[in-house]
């Protein structure tokens, strides 16, 4: 079991580090498909990327420890398995089956010629389910057979080239009974998929109510924090592509994301129509009450609204940051200004928390602060 679990645990940690590279671009690709944040399209999503992480890791894994892998193996061995089923007659050669006495059947299972066609058989069984969740019709299982024989195939070219020139000889065998078992077990999922599926919403169900929600002006609370993010992610990489190679230094830095905060957050809605970077991607636009452009005014208040809590915890950083001499007359007093520093910024990050999930609970019904104190909407485009 061991063997298994190994390449299952290394597949779970590539799909936390995949996860959180991928989950702007999911969350984007997401509204932008279904009109919405869809915590079940995200499940199927992230589901997949987990379970293909897997299955080829079980596969691949665990990897020889040289990649001389000829010298570990005699000059006469050989790679391949063409003859078809040859499964079947290493089961009944392994086993103690008397065919005559069928409580001898039971052994069958037990053999570990039979567990590894079984092995093969359902590693591709859940890529059958998936992918009658994508098709979402039965008369594709011609095409779910070809994916599953060509993702087979894939895995076998890889095995037989030690990983594309890795390893100098192969490590495991082409064998043509994994793509048979495989295939077949792609196809079987495919084909048995609606049992599951019926227990949750379909792809279909999900984009018809993205359809529908489109044709409502609210946006969304985590879409509105989502075009917030990702206006502020792009100075920050800009600052890492541009700033960050010519200065290390603090201040340029401050001065520099404090400038292009002002353009991203102001200027550029103040001239694209009440439109920034992240509201265009996620396709909505800021608006009053009226339904017309918001003023210059209300633009600004909403900048100094976003712009006010993120300075106030830069600027006041600076003071925790300052380090005195322990004999120092004035060590005392900066002990204890630092400790309300920290409260201070507890207090208020905390509200903030509060007031974000206290949005998102409302599902829209009340605008973030932000929005608020400008009187400002987002609209759907």
């Amino acid at each position: 079991m061991s063997i298994y679990l190994f390449p299952i645990k290394i597949a779970f940690i590539m799909f936390i580090l995949l996860g959180f590279l991928l989950i702007i671009p999911w969350l984007i690709y997401s509204y932008r498909k279904y009109g919405r944040i869809s915590l079940w399209a995200s499940i199927v999503a992230y589901s997949f990327i987990y379970y293909m992480l897997a299955a080829l890791f079980l596969v691949l894994l665990p990897l020889p420890n040289t990649r001389d892998t000829c010298s570990m193996q005699s000059p006469d061995t050989v790679h391949y398995s063409l003859i078809p089923f040859s499964f079947i007659r290493d089961i009944i050669k392994s086993s103690s089956v008397v065919w005559s006495q069928p409580a001898t059947y039971v052994s069958l299972l037990k053999q570990g010629a039979f567990l590894q066609a079984l092995f093969n058989f359902i590693l591709l069984l859940p890529f059958g389910v998936y992918l009658r969740y994508f098709f979402n019709h039965k008369r594709y299982w011609k095409r779910a057979l070809s994916f599953g024989f060509a993702l087979s195939l894939f895995y076998e070219i890889t095995q037989i080239t030690g990983i594309y020139g890795i390893y100098n000889c192969p490590y495991r065998i082409f064998d043509v009974d994994d793509l048979i078992l495989n295939s077949t077990g792609a196809l079987f999922g495919f084909l048995v998929a609606p049992v599951i599926l019926t227990l949750f919403p379909s792809r279909k169900s999900l984009i018809e109510k993205g359809e529908k929600l489109r044709g409502y002006r609210l946006v969304p609370p985590l879409s509105q924090l989502l075009a917030v993010f990702i206006d502020y992610v792009l100075i920050k990489m800009s600052w890492k592509l541009i700033g960050g190679f010519v200065t290390t230094s603090g201040l340029v830095e401050f001065i520099y994301t404090t400038v292009l905060f002002w353009i991203l957050f102001f200027v550029v809605p103040a001239v694209w129509k009440g439109k920034t970077i992240g509201t265009h991607i996620l396709q909505f636009q800021l608006r009053n009450f009226d339904g017309g452009e918001p003023s210059r005014c209300s633009l600004l208040k909403r900048a100094i609204a976003l712009y006010l809590p993120l300075t106030v915890t830069s600027f006041l950083k600076i003071f925790t940051d300052i380090e005195l001499d322990i004999d120092s007359s004035f060590y005392v007093y900066q002990v204890w200004i630092t400790v309300g520093i920290l409260a201070f910024l507890i207090v208020m990050w905390a509200v903030l928390f509060v007031h974000v999930l206290f949005i998102l609970l409302k599902k829209g019904k009340r605008t973030f602060y932000f929005d608020d104190v400008a009187d400002i909407v987002p609209w759907r485009e």
